[in-house]
């Protein structure tokens, strides 16, 4: 959800990267251990009707992932990424690049994407407590009109409504 006042110009906007913020009836503590538990991403790190699969995740400050999220349609999306803080329980920052099945960094044409998608990206995900609730704060350095339009902004919403999911299933 990015807030723009009336004054701001439509260039001034797109130059905004992806925010988006989500209160989660749960601990944050138990929210930050679902991005950081590999057996819990693998239950709701990927859109509805879509599965991830993790060739390697080392969840700890310059530890690597790389992993891809299958579609139904038989496309799979393949990344890697470097875990370049971790703040239990109040912070994740992460790089994403585009890759192959073998881990190699791609350009977005390379991988059957949008050509301006950027070949890195940098995800900062915050968890404020509130009052036993969680405020997820998630930033993704990335034109929020260009992940509106490749998938990815909806996709995000998408996982972290699965997230509430199995959050309140306990």
């Amino acid at each position: 959800m990015l807030d723009h006042d009336s004054n701001s110009s439509i260039a001034e906007c797109e130059t905004q990267q992806v925010t988006i913020t989500r209160d989660f009836d749960a601990p944050r503590e138990l929210v930050f251990q679902a991005w950081t538990d590999p057996a819990q991403l693998v239950r709701w790190y990927a859109p509805t009707g879509c599965g991830i699969e993790f060739r390697s995740i080392d969840v700890r400050p310059g530890g690597r992932f790389h992993s891809c999220i299958h579609i139904p349609q038989g496309h799979q999306c393949w990344c890697t990424g470097t875990y370049r803080e971790i703040v239990p329980p109040e912070r994740i920052v992460f790089s994403m690049s585009i890759a192959d099945e073998q881990g190699n960094t791609l350009g977005p044409v390379e991988a059957g994407m949008d050509p301006d998608w950027p070949r890195e990206t940098t995800v900062t995900v915050t968890f404020a407590e509130q009052e036993g609730k969680t405020r997820l704060t998630l930033q993704q350095t990335v034109l929020e009109s260009l992940a509106r339009r490749t998938g990815a902004y909806p996709s995000w919403i998408d996982m972290l409504d699965r997230l509430a999911g199995l959050l309140a299933a306990g």
